[in-house]
């Protein structure tokens, strides 16, 4: 599998609480794989995919998947027993996750999925996961909208009940763009979750009070980033 390097050079899996979504605060391994196929302006993990501004061979490893259930369960400790994969984009690689799952599920763990909505799951991983934390892409993300708008993946999300919807706010346009996408979806509001688009804390509180209103006013969920606040953008957090 490829996965993205921390700083040190060892791949970039971590013990550390959830920052977003439902889970929030949960205590959680996550395990980030290289690789997207979307390209966010606004993304703060650029270094897992891109490639003019990062050196590739630098940035990710190569590495088996039980090698990887060995690392995950060594930085789990007694204590956690939630697994998240993250990327990048996970399921273009999801036949070895599907591996990967079930190994640790034979260990007790909870599977959480962070996935940008424009891949299929294939039956055999969506059998392996808990929690789909699904970000569909707006408009201000920078994607044309026929790479980031799959409506037959979103689709298929929306009628999990297992699977949240969440949105990175940046202005009353992406509200109004959440709200003609609920609404088609027919997703309830609080499977719905809007988050602020920021990488330090004070922005994220600034923006996360305007976001409040917005959410109080239309019955959707406020996501914080628990992580920034903590550690701001330190990998490995």
């Amino acid at each position: 599998m490829l996965l993205s390097r921390m700083k040190s050079g060892d791949p970039e899996i971590f013990a550390t609480v959830q920052g977003e979504g439902t889970s929030a605060g949960v205590p959680s391994v996550f395990v980030r794989l290289a690789d997207c196929n979307l390209r966010c302006s606004w993304c703060d993990t650029k270094y897992t995919w891109d490639w003019i501004k990062y050196d590739r061979a630098s940035e990710t490893i190569e590495i088996e998947v039980d090698e990887i259930a060995r690392r995950v369960l060594e930085a789990s400790g007694e204590g956690v027993r939630n697994a998240v994969f993250t990327g990048g984009e996970p399921l273009l690689q999801q036949d070895d996750l599907v591996l990967l799952a079930t190994r640790l599920r034979e260990h007790g763990f909870r599977i959480e999925v962070e996935t940008n909505g424009t891949v299929s799951p294939t039956e055999a991983f969506a059998a392996c996961v808990d929690q789909w934390n699904v970000s569909p892409k707006l408009a201000s993300s920078g994607n044309t909208d026929r790479a980031r708008h799959r409506p037959l993946v979103l689709q298929w999300f929306a009628a999990r009940p297992n699977a949240q919807l969440k949105f990175v706010i940046t202005s009353d346009a992406d509200v109004a763009e959440v709200h003609e996408l609920v609404e088609t979806l027919g997703v309830p509001r609080e499977r719905v979750i809007l988050s602020p688009e920021g990488i330090d804390a004070t922005t994220l509180s600034e923006r996360s009070r305007w976001l409040a209103d917005r959410c109080r006013s239309h019955g959707y969920r406020l996501g914080s980033r628990l992580h920034v606040f903590l550690w701001g953008s330190e990998r490995g957090r």
